[in-house]
C-alpha cells in the first residue's frame, strides 16, 4: 500500500466513514493484491537487447491487470506468457488492441520497437501436433521481437520421410528452432543433415517414462549432433530469446 492510500484510509476511519474492521479488511485486500510494489524494468531493452516480458504463471489476476495498465500508461510494448486459461479473457478485455493466443497462453500488445535491418531467416520446426502449443509460444515470442519465421509442422521421427522433402528449405535458413517431445530425437536427426545453427526445445509430451519432458531434454543434451543449443522443457519463449540474441549479434556485426 502506498502512502497516499494509507493516509486516506486512516482519515476515513477518523471521520467514521469506515470502521476498524473495514480498515483492516481494506489493508488485507491491499496486501493480498500486492500490486502497489510493481515496478516495470523500462531499461531492460537497452541492457539486454529485448524488453521485460511478463511470466504470468503464479501471479494473481489483479497483479496482471495492474502490469498491463502500467505498460499502456508508459506506452511500453507488452508480452505475457503462461497465462492461465481462466484469466485470459479478462486480460484481453483491458485494451482493444491486445492479441491473445489461447494455444500459446500468451498476450501481446504492440511489438518490440527495434526494427532489424537485416533480419535472419528462422525456421520453427515442430515434431508433432502435440508439440504445437510450445511452437505457438515460440512463434508469438518471435512476433513480439519482430523476427521473421517460417513454421514447419509434423515432421517428427515417427514419419521421418516427411522431413526429407524439407531439408533443402531448412539448409537455406540462418537458424532453426526444433521443438520435440517423446525421446527428443528430432534435433539429432536434423543436426546430422544441415550446418545451420540450431536451438532445440524439449516438450513435456510423451508417455510415462518420458517423465514430463525429462527424457527429451536428456536426449537433446546428449545428442551426437554437436553444437546444438538446448532450452528448458516447454520453453518456447527462451528459444525465441536465444534467437533474438543471435539476431542482435548479427546486426551489430553488420553495422
Amino acid at each position: 500500500m502506498n502512502k497516499d492510500k494509507l493516509i486516506a484510509a486512516i482519515e476515513q476511519m477518523q471521520t467514521r466513514d469506515i470502521s476498524l474492521s473495514g480498515l483492516l479488511k481494506h489493508f488485507s485486500n491491499e496486501l493480498i493484491d500486492g500490486t502497489d510494489d510493481i515496478c516495470l524494468d523500462l531499461e531492460r531493452e537497452q541492457r539486454c537487447g529485448f524488453p521485460e516480458v511478463i511470466f504470468a504463471a503464479g501471479k494473481s489476476l489483479p497483479h496482471l491487470k495492474k502490469i498491463a495498465k502500467l505498460h499502456i500508461e508508459n506506452e511500453q510494448p507488452m508480452f505475457m506468457t503462461r497465462i492461465q486459461h481462466e484469466m485470459q479473457q479478462e486480460l484481453l478485455a483491458i485494451h482493444p488492441d491486445f492479441v491473445l493466443v489461447e494455444e500459446a497462453g500468451t498476450l501481446r500488445w504492440n511489438s518490440m520497437k527495434t526494427q532489424h535491418q537485416q533480419p535472419i531467416k528462422i525456421q520453427v520446426i515442430s515434431a508433432g501436433n502435440s508439440d504445437y502449443p510450445v511452437a505457438m509460444e515460440t512463434i508469438e515470442s518471435l512476433k513480439f521481437f519482430n523476427l521473421d519465421y517460417t513454421l514447419v509442422q509434423d515432421v517428427g521421427v515417427a514419419g521421418i520421410h516427411r522431413l526429407f522433402g524439407k531439408v533443402d528449405q531448412l539448409a537455406e535458413s540462418d537458424l532453426v528452432i526444433v521443438i520435440a517431445g517423446m525421446e527428443g530425437a528430432l534435433p539429432s536427426v536434423i543436426g546430422g543433415l544441415i550446418s545451420v545453427p540450431m536451438i532445440a526445445v524439449p516438450t513435456s509430451v510423451g508417455y510415462g517414462t518420458s517423465m514430463n519432458g525429462l527424457a527429451a531434454i536428456m536426449g537433446m543434451l546428449n545428442s551426437c549432433a554437436s553444437g546444438i543449443t538446448v532450452c528448458n522443457i516447454d520453453n518456447g519463449f527462451g528459444a525465441a530469446c536465444a534467437a533474438l540474441r543471435m539476431q542482435n549479434a548479427w546486426s551489430w556485426k553488420q553495422a
